[in-house]
């Protein structure tokens, strides 16, 4: 079974994205609905400076959001790239393509050769 490993889920809200991350950190998000108690992800995302910022972007496009802090701009992207895969990728969620890497990082996906 995949799992996320991300605090929530939330409100997608300003307040509320302002009430959980309380840390200008890099880190990961997966957006999506309620279906009962169970959190459907459609969409997966990260940041490699400042999860908060990048998931107010996302306000009034889902109803809730999920997230973690990451350890590294690297790590996020990993994370993202897993939870990319294992959510279905194009096919399940609402990512249009596969997750980006920083331009002249060399940072390979996990997961899939996209990127040899």
């Amino acid at each position: 079974m995949a799992s996320l490993d991300m605090n929530g889920p939330f409100d997608l809200s300003v307040a509320e994205i302002g009430r959980q991350i309380t840390k200008t950190e890099a880190g990961n998000y997966a957006l999506g609905k309620m279906d009962g108690t169970k959190f459907i992800v459609q969409y997966v995302g990260r940041s490699d400076s400042d999860v908060a910022t990048r998931l107010k972007q996302h306000v009034g496009k889902y109803p809730k959001f999920k997230f973690s802090y990451a350890t590294s701009p690297k790590a996020a992207f990993e994370k993202e790239c897993k939870n990319f895969h294992d959510f279905g990728g194009v096919e399940s969620l609402d990512n249009k393509i596969h997750p980006d890497r920083p331009a002249n990082s060399g940072w390979k996906c996990p997961v899939c050769n996209i990127f040899n």
